[in-house]
């Protein structure tokens, strides 16, 4: 399984290099069996007060047998929430920029989440070289990450993205009539960078517009996660507001054609 090999891989690493090492991982492995949820942190469950994502995930119309991306998936919080729900006949693709994977306890997080006989898969890609094929997916998740195209940092690794071209990118790889989920801290107009660098928040007109520019349809929005009494000056790791920032949920789908219709 490709779990087990990136496992015993890890000791490698430093002289491979861990793309290569994830690329043949994904070659090497065998189809996803999804016969176990992956492993969840303490940590993970006690975020799911505040996140709830069963709810999030029901409101989005995540289902069995959907094909299904996290972007920017950190430690894979949604990954191992979507993979139960798409089950055998679906599968989760984890994409990561290298740099999210530098620290052992990083690595031996997805050593342990990719050893079990499960269906997510990860891709060493971030925003500004996210690739893959022409109507790939039938879901995407962007949860409290869509500001971080807008962000720009060579201390962890991001590279500057262009918002355009990561959203055309993104609207070819969706299936017609796939949902891109997006989960986001709400901010201030403005110079949207700017308001990125210094609160990690950004505007909700900005993320329409961003996404009908593409050709995406928002056909859904909810204020499960809304909270009154924001301060939006504040950056959303400040003690003060951590975990408890005022959150909007959009809903965009990529137009189905007139013969397919939505899914």
């Amino acid at each position: 399984m490709v779990g087990r090999w990136f496992g015993a891989a890890l000791a490698a690493i430093a002289v491979t290099g861990l793309a290569s090492v994830v690329a043949h991982a994904q070659t090497d492995a065998a189809p996803a069996a999804a016969q176990t949820p992956a492993p969840r942190s303490p940590g993970e469950l006690k975020l799911d007060v505040s996140r709830r994502p069963a709810e999030v995930l029901a409101f989005f119309g995540l289902k069995e047998g959907d094909v299904a991306a996290e972007f920017l998936a950190g430690g894979g919080y949604y990954a191992k929430v979507m993979a139960p729900i798409v089950g055998a006949t679906g599968k989760v693709v984890a994409f990561n920029p290298p740099s999210f994977l530098q620290s052992e306890g990083a690595l031996r997080n997805w050593a342990d989440l990719l050893a079990q006989p499960d269906n997510i898969e990860l891709q060493l890609k971030g925003t500004s070289d996210f690739a893959a094929a022409d109507n790939s997916f039938d879901f995407a998740m962007m949860h409290l990450v869509y500001h971080d195209v807008y962000f720009e940092s060579a201390q962890y690794g991001m590279l500057r993205a262009d918002p355009d071209v990561f959203l055309a990118k993104l609207h070819r790889a969706m299936k017609p009539g796939g949902i891109v989920a997006v989960v986001d801290h709400a901010g201030l107009p403005g110079d949207t960078r700017a308001i990125v660098e210094a609160t990690h928040r950004i505007d909700p007109a900005t993320v329409k517009a961003d996404f009908a520019r593409a050709g995406f349809v928002l056909v859904a929005t909810s204020d499960m996660l809304a909270k009154t009494g924001d301060d939006y000056n504040v950056n959303v790791f400040d003690p003060s507001i951590r975990g408890g920032t005022d959150r909007f949920m959009f809903k965009f789908m990529k137009a189905p054609s007139p013969v397919q219709g939505t899914r």
